[in-house]
């Protein structure tokens, strides 16, 4: 990707807090991380702590790489590469990899960030991580879209419950005028900050509509152990060093159930 290309992402990512990358993941490659979701979610449901509720019907589950096929493909796609250096720092790590799955009956989740504003955000206006959303089927509208309000991502969310939630009535005044509907194609890749004003919709379809996501952060960022890839020596070894070098990861001998802790307890009751 060239420069002027990148300057234009960024700018746009800087202003609204979200931006849709160029060049779509293929859908092939997309229908093979799809088979890849509806394994791992039946493997996360199967036990306790599997996955995370963000309200009714709605879950959350990390994964290992492992589990994806097209990791290796999905680290290196030349825009997630270009836009995480050029806005997070050339020695971003990543932090996590997870679905996000409103299933039939999920309701409206309330306003929301993803965690307070951060102390670098607040001191020099400075975007520490992103979220990019893979998403691995054609979101209609009756598909629970995501909506976002840009630019609040700059909001200093001083009167935000946990740093997170505004109030209902602040929700419905400012954040609501400002929403924006997506509503994707399977293989389209979206960047945004978790700082965005964000929430998820009711979903009146009849499927679940996963959303892979890949988190990032600034070299100097020190993740707690939710937000850290879990994967096995023998795959970590294997994998190009330009990938092993922006991995935030715990190195096991042999991958077991993984146990979500990655809890956001306002989303548990949803809208």
């Amino acid at each position: 990707m060239g420069g002027t290309e990148i300057d234009e992402l960024r700018g746009a990512l800087v202003r609204d807090g979200i931006v849709t990358l160029p060049q779509p993941l293929p859908p092939r490659w997309i229908d093979v991380v799809h088979h890849d979701f509806e394994a791992a979610f039946a493997a996360a449901r199967s036990y306790p702590g599997g996955t995370i509720d963000r309200g009714p019907h709605r879950h959350y589950f990390a994964v290992s790489p492992e589990q994806i096929h097209r990791f290796v493909d999905l680290v290196t796609h030349p825009p997630i590469v270009a836009l995480s250096s050029a806005v997070v720092g050339p020695d971003y790590q990543i932090v996590e990899l997870a679905f996000d799955v409103p299933l039939p009956g999920a309701a409206d989740q309330p306003w929301h960030r993803d965690f307070p504003m951060p102390p670098e955000t607040r001191a020099e206006r400075r975007i520490s991580s992103l979220a990019f959303n893979v998403n691995t089927v054609d979101v209609t509208p009756d598909l629970a879209p995501f909506e976002v309000a840009p630019g609040t991502h700059w909001d200093s969310g001083d009167d935000f419950a946990e740093g997170m939630f505004p109030a209902p009535a602040d929700a419905a005044d400012r954040y609501g005028p400002l929403a924006r509907r997506a509503l994707p194609r399977r293989g389209i890749v979206s960047a945004r900050s978790g700082l965005a004003v964000h929430r998820g919709t009711a979903h009146h379809g009849d499927r679940p509509r996963p959303v892979l996501i890949l988190g990032v952060v600034a070299a100097e960022i020190v993740p707690s152990n939710m937000h850290r890839l879990l994967m096995t020596r023998g795959y970590h070894d294997e994998l190009p060093g330009d990938v092993r070098a922006h991995l935030c990861c715990t190195l096991v001998d042999e991958l077991e159930p993984l146990r979500q802790t990655h809890h956001i307890e306002g989303l548990r009751a949803g809208g």
